[in-house]
């Protein structure tokens, strides 16, 4: 069986160590990719298992913008490789997706989509109708979570779905390291330190974070915040910050590279996603927590979206805007060195169990071969 993967997220090199398990964990399937040169300003990062599998770098039209883009040589791709099976990694509302089952109809192919979309949404048109085309061409679903399979069940569509993550945790690329090393790297030594890693937007729950880790700022000197990314809460903080005269214990990080990011995690004591459902928003997965349980840095979650199953029992959860549960949580753990250990060891067991790109790689694959039995 010949599969060719579309997917603007494999830019980033973590990302394709999917495809590397897709090829290498079953002889019987080919996994090919089709993948731009660049996603608005990150460029493709060039991996040394690229060459192990048909690999396909194609230009892109509307660049950076999320349901709108396409690609020009997408047809003449698919006519040369010839799969039997199209795996278009996007959203079944966006352009590519349109576009794609376009090709696999005209050519015959069994085709599959992606959806994270965990909130019930009537798209204008011609947003609409691509998505209703979509569905009827498909043979078949993948999504990152059970809601989303809610959403585009309400929405009719009525083939096989497979709730998968689309990707998984690179486990050899984040596992538990020396802390003392990995905080001596960023300055963070002797400190306890409380990160959020990710957009520096209000959805993401900062002010509810200010407002839990401010107890433990104020009575504690070694007590650090550190945010890690950006977006325009990263001004509401720093104001926050300064009027509480805490400005050298909260620690603004505007970008990390991947390479570096499991170095920055090893040196975090928890790391907190206080994420707050909105009318169009919820969390859908939260990467973020796999990568930190899969380092063994306890993680503190709100109940926003998927956030609870993602944790499990190997975390702590408290109810979405709630600053002073999250609050007390953050205190818990300050305090209980071995429930922080405990935890953390509970964490990478968990995303080896569930969510390792080895393991979505393998439900994929399982995904691949029932289609196959039912359609190819």
């Amino acid at each position: 069986m010949r599969v060719l993967m579309i997917s603007k997220a494999c830019v980033s090199a973590s990302y394709r160590t999917k495809l590397e398990y897709l090829n290498q964990l079953d002889p019987q399937v080919e996994v090919g990719l089709v993948v731009p040169p660049a996603w608005g300003s990150l460029p493709f990062e060039p991996r040394p298992a690229d060459h192990t599998y048909p690999l396909f770098l194609s230009p892109i039209r509307l660049n950076g913008r999320n349901h709108f883009h396409y690609y020009p040589e997408l047809l003449s791709i698919v006519r040369r490789y010839q799969p039997d099976l199209l795996h278009i990694d996007e959203e079944p509302y966006s352009s590519v997706t349109y576009q794609g089952m376009r090709i696999a109809k005209r050519l015959g192919i069994s085709a599959v989509f992606f959806a994270w979309q965990n909130i019930y949404k009537n798209y204008p048109w011609p947003f609409s109708h691509m998505e209703q085309s979509v569905f009827q061409t498909a043979q078949g679903a993948l999504v990152g979570n059970t809601e989303a399979e809610g959403v585009i069940r309400q929405k009719g569509f009525r083939k096989p779905v497979w709730v998968i993550p689309q990707f998984g945790c690179d486990v050899n690329l984040y596992h538990p390291a020396d802390r003392d090393t990995a905080k001596r790297g960023w300055n963070l030594d002797g400190q306890f330190v409380m990160a959020y890693m990710g957009r520096l937007i209000e959805d993401k729950g900062l002010d509810d974070l200010w407002s839990a880790a401010l107890p433990l700022l104020q009575q504690h000197k070694e007590a650090t915040l550190l945010l890690v990314g950006s977006g325009p809460w990263r001004a509401t903080g720093q104001k926050l910050a300064d009027d509480a005269h805490l400005a050298d214990q909260v620690r603004f990080v505007p970008w990390v590279s991947t390479g570096d990011m499991p170095q920055m995690m090893n040196a975090a004591d928890v790391l907190v996603l206080p994420s707050r459902t909105t009318a169009r928003w919820k969390e859908q997965f939260g990467r973020v927590l796999t990568e930190a349980m899969a380092t063994e840095v306890p993680v503190v979650g709100s109940s926003s979206g998927e956030i609870p199953q993602v944790i499990g029992k190997a975390g702590l959860v408290v109810p979405e805007k709630s600053p002073h549960l999250l609050s007390l949580a953050l205190q818990q753990l300050y305090g209980d060195r071995d429930l922080r250990r405990a935890l953390g060891q509970s964490g990478r067991q968990r995303v080896l169990r569930y969510f390792s790109q080895e393991v979505v790689a393998r439900d994929t694959l399982a995904a691949y071969h029932q289609l196959k039995g039912e359609h190819l």
